[in-house]
């Protein structure tokens, strides 16, 4: 039970950074939905969308290649850390000077031609983003998890505090008075570009702040180690972009598959993308997770009671999903005033992006199977069975049943991927899971989010005090069971 606290301690940093820092970002959604339309909106979960996928080809997996290889010579040099960031600080500069040649086609053909600097902006984010992972990664495996979750909450502070700026402050001076400063630096015809130059903006302030652990570029470039890491490395990136076609597609074939116009199909999408966001309570919690959990995976393998501490975690985590599930969709009479009001006609598919995210985590869990014992390339096998599924099930559902239908193909996806994972593991990393405990809690979880309308026709409560006593019922059936497990 120590080492599971370990992971918990360590989750609750990195969450310090996660769940903190995005929170005060996730601020930002009722800012962008109150003061900009659902098709401007659109636009920008338009792009988020495009960035995923970017990111992924931007690193080429050598963040968890950096985590299979990295030298513990404790001789101050690590050739790992410097193979991984110079072969990555390469790639990033060839990406940005080609779409820097190519901007100008790229929007048009993206029907941005008027706004170039979209292209721009995001390029330069993604860019910056994708070398200081790298620098992450090493902060992570070296347990400075509070130099990682400072550097990350002064990123989101930056976030917030220039979008603020933009937004709020200089259109509201440059209404007063067309002649201050702010018409300097301000300019009201770009509109939605300042969420993506206050990301830009921030992501330069980070980068500023993990310059010192650049200097590991001096340990030189390593080439058999390199082959090495492409070789483990490759099948990640199968797996991280097949991950982002289950995680962002829908977003990106909205636009595209919606049966209407280009200017109503971005109104949903900026619909469905802000009522996505109502889930970032369970998306946070599970980055948290992923951040503390991958290297722990790796440094307790060799431990005897491995197997049994990863069944461990992951019954604990499916009950601090579910709890996360019944917080959200219990409340979300409150949670719904996060967006604006053009938004809220989209809140039923919050239930179904929540459960979709927790056979995300849960598929997380699962997945060391592959990373343990070197099967990326089964483990890519299951991601391209989920991209698979994602991409058949959107381009048969959006048309039919809109932005809902996107996410019942996110939970599909999800669903199916953990189940062959489950199955996969059995048989090449054998982990006594507790199914049957599991299932348990996730069928409570629906029963209770379930009951509550049914119950208030009969017990004249207000909603809010319904909520509290089921999700109190949930706590405390769960503690007496685990409790009693323990014994």
């Amino acid at each position: 039970m120590s080492i599971i606290k370990k992971l918990a301690s360590q989750t609750a940093i990195y969450g310090l950074s996660s769940i903190f820092g995005r929170f005060l970002n996730y601020l930002l959604v009722p800012l962008y939905t109150y003061y900009f339309t659902a098709a401007e909106y659109g636009v920008v979960s338009e792009f988020y969308a495009y960035a995923g996928f970017l990111s992924v080809f931007l690193l080429l997996g050598f963040e968890t290649g950096y985590f299979r290889f990295r030298d513990k010579t404790g001789q101050g040099r690590d050739t790992t850390y410097s193979t991984a960031l110079i072969f990555v600080l390469l790639i990033n500069i060839g990406f940005f000077l080609l779409i820097l040649a190519s901007n100008n086609w790229l929007s048009a053909a993206l029907n941005y031609a008027d706004h170039p600097e979209y292209i721009l902006c995001f390029t330069l984010i993604l860019t910056l983003d994708a070398i200081a992972a790298i620098p992450f990664a090493k902060l992570r495996a070296e347990n400075k998890a509070w130099r990682f979750a400072g550097i990350k909450i002064l990123e989101i502070l930056t976030t917030v505090g220039f979008s603020l700026f933009f937004i709020v402050y200089c259109p509201k001076a440059y209404t007063e008075n067309p002649q201050s400063w702010v018409t300097i630096i301000y300019d009201p015809t770009l509109g939605i570009a300042y969420i993506f130059i206050a990301n830009l903006i921030a992501s330069c302030c980070k980068f500023l702040l993990l310059s010192p652990e650049l200097k590991g570029l001096a340990w030189g470039f390593d080439k058999q180690l390199f082959i090495r890491l492409l070789r483990y490395s490759l099948p990640i990136v199968v797996i991280g972009f097949a991950g982002i076609i289950n995680e962002m597609l829908d977003r990106a074939l909205l636009k595209y598959l919606l049966p209407y116009d280009l200017n109503t199909n971005l109104k949903m999408l900026g619909i469905y993308g802000a009522c996505y966001k109502l889930s970032i309570l369970m998306s946070l919690f599970i980055q948290a997770f992923r951040y503390a959990a991958e290297p722990f995976f790796f440094a307790y393998a060799d431990k005897s009671d491995a197997r049994k501490v990863y069944a461990d975690v992951l019954n604990f985590f499916v009950i601090f999903c579910m709890a996360i599930f019944l917080l959200v969709t219990l409340f979300l009479d409150f949670f719904q005033y996060f967006v604006g009001a053009e938004f809220r006609v989209g809140l039923e598919v919050v239930p179904i992006l929540l459960m979709a995210n927790l056979c995300l985590g849960i598929y997380v869990n699962l997945s060391i199977w592959y990373k343990l014992t070197d099967r990326t390339l089964l483990g890519a096998a299951v991601s391209l069975a989920g991209a698979v599924l994602t991409i058949a099930l959107n381009v048969w559902w959006i048309p039919e049943f809109g932005y809902v239908g996107s996410a019942w193909a996110t939970l599909a996806c999800y669903a199916s991927m953990a189940f062959i994972s489950y199955s996969l593991g059995r048989y090449y990393y054998p982990v006594a899971y507790d199914v049957k405990r599991l299932l348990a809690y996730i069928v409570l979880g629906l029963g209770l989010y379930f009951a509550k309308q049914p119950l208030l026709t009969y017990v004249e409560w207000q909603s809010w005090l319904m909520s509290g006593a089921l999700m109190s019922l949930y706590l405390l059936t769960v503690a007496l069971f685990e409790r009693r497990k323990s014994k």
